[in-house]
């Protein structure tokens, strides 16, 4: 259940790069399929669109990758901190056992002193 909790944390994460490589990949398909009917080579304007559109896809895969690998750090960073609480919480448990065990000793011996 914690697997899935993750997968769908790391998809909300990064849903909004993924719709953004997506949006340029479509610019960009549409400028090539432009270029590939005009066969105008002489274009400047359209090849340094495509240039530009091709520098962003790559700097949003960049965010992309960048932000998976946060998300896998924090879910790694979550991971031992459960391992802790869990950890620390059965400790207190136990400690409250013990001092429970001790107060009842403590009032066994006051009643054996106070006697009949």
């Amino acid at each position: 259940m914690a697997e899935n909790s993750k997968t769908v944390d790391l998809q909300t994460t990064l849903r909004p790069f993924y719709q953004r490589a997506s949006e340029a990949e479509v610019r960009l398909s549409r400028l090539e399929a432009v270029i590939n009917s005009k066969q105008d080579a002489g274009d400047e304007e359209s090849l340094k669109v495509i240039d530009d559109l091709q520098l962003k896809l790559k700097v949003a895969n960049a965010e992309l990758i960048s932000e998976k690998e946060k998300a896998q750090m924090l879910d790694v960073e979550n991971e031992k901190h459960k391992y802790r609480t869990i950890h620390l919480l059965r400790t207190i448990k136990d400690l409250q056992s013990k001092l429970e065990q001790a107060t009842a000793q403590e009032q066994l011996e006051s009643l054996k002193l106070q006697g009949p």
